[in-house]
């Protein structure tokens, strides 16, 4: 990791590493979702989340959780980066890391944040990080197995399926 750039408030990092990232571009991308998880607006949860989204042209989009008194309409910090991304015309992820408040345990993404990383692809990485730093590792498709992805929906079907009701 060389150079950070922004570019409309976007980050551009020079990772010179192949395949995996480097050690210092993972320390780089979870402290982006530290800091995001500080714009999170949480007056109902008290729970603060930061994401931080490589792109393969190493841009990074940071989103951060955002609740509503009508609390199923809030968006969670992970959906915020990504969409923030596809809004940029990124459709395609190296990594994203996440951060919460959490001590003891590594943050995890729920459910629906699982499945919305999932239509991006099943091999990019995951890093659920706490505050001090440390991080486990894991894919999309380690967070969700067995998965059903874009891909499933031009799979063969059976379209004549007769209404018992």
């Amino acid at each position: 990791m060389d150079q950070v750039k922004f570019s409309r408030e976007v980050m551009n990092i020079k990772d010179h590493s192949s395949g995996h990232l480097s050690q210092d571009m993972v320390k780089k991308l979870i402290q982006q979702s530290q800091e995001a998880k500080t714009q999170a607006y949480c007056p109902y949860s008290k729970f603060r989340v930061g994401a931080a989204l490589l792109t393969p042209d190493n841009c990074v989009f940071t989103g951060c959780n955002v609740e509503n008194a009508c609390y199923n309409l809030g968006v969670c910090a992970e959906r915020n980066a990504i969409s923030r991304a596809v809004s940029e015309g990124h459709r395609s992820f190296k990594a994203i890391a996440i951060a919460s408040d959490l001590d003891d345990q590594f943050i995890s993404p729920c459910g629906g944040c699982r499945q919305f990383m999932r239509e991006f692809g099943p091999n990019w990485d995951v890093y659920l990080s706490k505050p001090d730093g440390s991080y486990l590792q894991m894919t999309v498709s380690e967070l969700l197995p067995a998965s059903f992805g874009p891909e499933d929906l031009s799979m063969k079907k059976v379209f004549d399926i007769p209404n018992e009701y």
